[in-house]
């Protein structure tokens, strides 16, 4: 039971879902019934947020209590967690610090705080992918070759020393190049990822649809 149970769920919602893409949502019953099936998922979807809080809370606090190693970033973490999530849940009819609003404690954690280390990741990772874009332009074969031509024109095209370089020349290159590499030849890269990426998609929804794939419960 514990096994059919969900299974059932799942291959029900998944017909359904499917079949109500060719009928009205608003005339017809099983239009009407995926439109709560996608605010149950809104719903169960905010359970699992919450529960992935609890569970941070639960593994951190067991590693600060432990003194297990770097055991004080895990302090930190839980310490920020409470300070940014009490203070917003309080009405702020209590206080304007109270809420999510501009000026607010919450607002004042994100701006000043949030923010800036989101920035300082961003320009962090930057480095790495300067890294291992030395690493990957390496012309040892014609692909590697193309690929740096490519490459070279593009972050030309980007910048404006580039533009600049390239406006030396006759006619509107940075233009040329933004239609044939980024219109042209990246648009139908993309476009083949984005395919076989629903193709995947697709493929991985009919086998939970049908109980070949039973991961979501916890078993291969």
């Amino acid at each position: 039971m514990r096994t059919a149970a969900p299974v059932a769920v799942a291959f029900l919602s998944g017909v359904i879902l499917v079949i109500s893409f060719f009928f009205n949502e608003e005339k017809t019953v099983v239009g009407g019934l995926s439109q709560e099936l996608l605010n149950w998922v809104i719903i169960v979807g905010g359970f699992t947020l919450l529960l992935g809080m609890v569970s941070i809370i639960r593994v951190n606090w067991a590693a600060v209590q432990r003194r297990k190693e770097n055991w004080i970033y895990r302090l930190f973490t839980l310490i920020a967690i409470f300070a940014a999530a009490i203070p917003s849940l309080l009405p702020p009819s209590w206080s304007p610090l109270f809420g999510r609003a501009e000026g607010s404690i919450y607002d004042w954690l994100f701006v000043y705080l949030q923010a800036p280390m989101m920035a300082t990741m961003f320009a962090t990772l930057a480095f790495y992918i300067a890294s291992a874009a030395y690493r990957a332009f390496r012309a040892r074969s014609a692909d590697a070759t193309l690929l740096l031509i490519t490459a070279t024109l593009v972050m030309l095209w980007r910048v404006p020393m580039g533009e600049a370089f390239l406006n030396l020349f006759p006619g509107d290159v940075p233009n040329i190049i933004n239609d044939y590499i980024m219109n042209g030849a990246n648009l139908a890269v993309q476009r083949g990822i984005i395919i076989g990426a629903a193709l995947g998609a697709a493929s991985m929804s009919l086998r939970i649809i049908l109980g070949i794939e039973r991961t979501y419960m916890g078993k291969g």
